[in-house]
């Protein structure tokens, strides 16, 4: 994350009982991407990711959503670094962009 935008701030967000640590949260003018760990994979979802180019076909769930798209990394699995500093950098130009 720190790659794509040396400007992202990580936060620990939504902390209840189940989950008293919460979730990791980096955003830039508003939230970049919220990662999620669940059983057997880690979940990155970008909160305005329809909104996004993904050339690479990065985004593997929540396609039929209007606003939100994730990514689903299975324990173990890797995903393509340069292709995901650009969907990091891709939100943060649009983040930008709305705050106008």
């Amino acid at each position: 994350m720190r790659e794509a935008d040396p400007e992202a701030i990580e936060e620990q967000k939504w902390k209840k009982p189940s989950n008293p640590a919460g979730v990791p949260v980096w955003s830039h003018d508003g939230i970049i991407c919220v990662a999620n760990e669940l059983k057997g994979r880690l979940r990155l979802t970008f909160p305005k990711g329809a909104s996004l180019a993904d050339p690479r076909r990065l985004f593997n769930t929540r396609l039929d959503s209007k606003t939100v798209r994730a990514i689903d990394i299975p324990d173990g699995g890797s995903i393509d670094p340069v292709a995901l500093k650009n969907l990091i950098r891709g939100a943060v130009a649009l983040n930008g962009a709305r705050k106008r």
